[in-house]
């Protein structure tokens, strides 16, 4: 564990089961992980599946957060969330459905090019449904205002992503739904 905070952005994304239930139930479960001591996700969007088309349609935001920890132990923290959840990492398809993906996209102040992690992410830029909550995230929340984050609001703004597929999604009622 590092001394100081630092600020680590994570995809979120559910496509299996009562998808917000699940991501609702991950976030909560990360604002209890010692080591994290803030958590601020985006608002959540529908999206259409990349890589395996015939599957359902997914729910992603992206929360940053605000983390002691180092990248390998914030993976290990989210990989258990995900196995909590029910994914099963050997018996799935590349790209396709799941209950639950947590992606670390961006940590402040680390870059990783190994098997297990890379950072940042590397089809994050590729992505619409991860580039606008990333967006949102850097553009209207005040603690994400650091200059380390300059050179990313950069690059997306000048990215010419296309958001079709990515959709603004609002729980009924507050509640959660499939």
């Amino acid at each position: 564990m590092a001394t100081h905070s630092r600020q680590a952005f994570i995809g979120v994304g559910a496509n299996l089961g009562d998808r917000w239930a699940t991501i609702c139930g991950a976030l909560d479960a990360m604002t209890g992980i010692a080591g994290i001591t803030a958590v601020e996700p985006s608002a959540v969007y529908e999206t259409m599946p990349v890589g395996v088309l015939d599957q359902p349609k997914y729910l992603n935001l992206v929360a940053g957060i605000e983390t002691v920890l180092t990248p390998e132990e914030l993976l290990s923290v989210l990989q258990g969330l995900e196995a909590a959840a029910g994914r099963r990492r050997t018996r799935e398809i590349r790209w396709g459905p799941r209950p639950l993906d947590l992606d670390i996209l961006l940590f402040e102040g680390e870059e990783r090019a190994g098997a297990d992690l890379t950072i940042p992410h590397p089809r994050m830029w590729e992505r619409a449904f991860v580039l606008a909550p990333l967006r949102e995230l850097l553009g209207r929340i005040p603690r994400f205002e650091r200059p380390v984050w300059a050179n990313v609001r950069t690059q997306i703004a000048e990215l010419k992503t296309s958001d079709a597929g990515v959709e603004r999604w609002i729980p009924l009622s507050g509640k959660a739904q499939s």
